[in-house]
């Protein structure tokens, strides 16, 4: 069972970069997906989230900016960022949990299986 967190990378203020989350080991069907980022010395924060039904939450940060997306044929979802700025710059992971309809998607400990981040660097 595993999560791969891909599409990470240096781009310029004002780009564009879009994430992916493939699932392997299980389906993704039955899933909330989120996205958290990371910077040193701070606590992981929740982007975004994409229930089993298509719901969605975005954290106020990047609303108007990004956009959540799922792909349950590709077993993947997928998390495209626009406008991106500085601020943006972390270590990005998504997270899978059984969507039962009765979680909280910022709270880090309701999810099952974890991707292994992808570092976005937004840099002139």
């Amino acid at each position: 069972v595993q999560l791969q967190a891909s599409g990470g990378g240096l781009v310029q203020p004002g780009g564009s970069l879009r994430l992916s989350c493939a699932a392997s080991g299980f389906t993704l069907d039955d899933y909330a997906i989120a996205w958290f980022r990371q910077v040193p010395g701070k606590t992981r924060e929740g982007v975004s989230c994409i229930s089993r039904d298509g719901r969605i939450q975005y954290a106020d940060s990047v609303k108007g900016r990004s956009t959540i997306s799922r792909d349950n044929a590709k077993n993947t979802v997928y998390l495209q960022m626009n406008s991106l700025k500085p601020e943006d710059t972390a270590v990005y992971y998504c997270a899978a949990v059984q969507d039962n309809g009765s979680y909280d998607w910022r709270w880090i400990l309701e999810y099952d299986y974890w991707g292994q981040g992808t570092q976005v660097t937004v840099s002139s």
